[in-house]
């Protein structure tokens, strides 16, 4: 008796799962990131709130988190209108300092996504030219969120520590 009820919600499962899927959306965005890591700057956007006591707190010393609130862009373009923030925090997750653990959302405030978010998470090899992420979850628009987003570095200015990062964005979502 189990049995075929068992196998009657797999099929009702299965069946609902199939109908669902074909509202499944792919939807690709190129952000940029207006990053400002000058600790104690007024404008800065990332900043490190803790760390190993008696080190330096910087993106490569193994264990600085750093918490970041970056305004997005559609264009390189430090002036260009704003889509959005990129909120959440990285940790300099690699003994080494090369690699960072990133969770971070991007939440738009543009009026084609007002409101809704997506969410990064992974391990982002600092040095490298491209960088890939996660996408884990995503809301409104970018509900049951999936795929993936890369991260390179577009311009920076070591003195000002002032850095525009090209987010491209692959999500597929209902």
């Amino acid at each position: 008796m189990a049995l075929p009820n068992l196998l009657l919600v797999l099929v009702a499962a299965t069946a609902i799962y199939l109908v669902k899927g074909t509202d499944l959306k792919e939807t690709k965005l190129s952000l940029y990131l207006q990053d400002i890591s000058a600790f104690g700057a007024a404008n800065a956007t990332a900043v490190p709130v803790a760390g190993i006591a008696g080190k330096a707190w910087r993106f490569t010393q193994f264990g600085t988190l750093y918490v970041t609130d970056d305004n997005i862009t559609e264009t390189p373009d430090r002036n260009s209108a704003r889509v959005g923030q990129v909120q959440g925090m990285y940790v300099t997750a690699g003994l080494d300092g090369l690699n960072s653990h990133v969770w971070v959302s991007i939440v738009f405030t543009n009026e084609e996504y007002n409101g809704s978010t997506i969410q990064l998470q992974g391990i982002s090899k600092q040095f490298e030219a491209v960088r890939e992420v996660s996408v884990v979850a995503g809301t409104g628009k970018f509900r049951f969120a999936r795929g993936y987003a890369t991260f390179e570095t577009y311009f920076v200015d070591i003195p000002t520590q002032y850095a525009v990062i090209r987010c491209n964005v692959t999500v597929q979502h209902y």
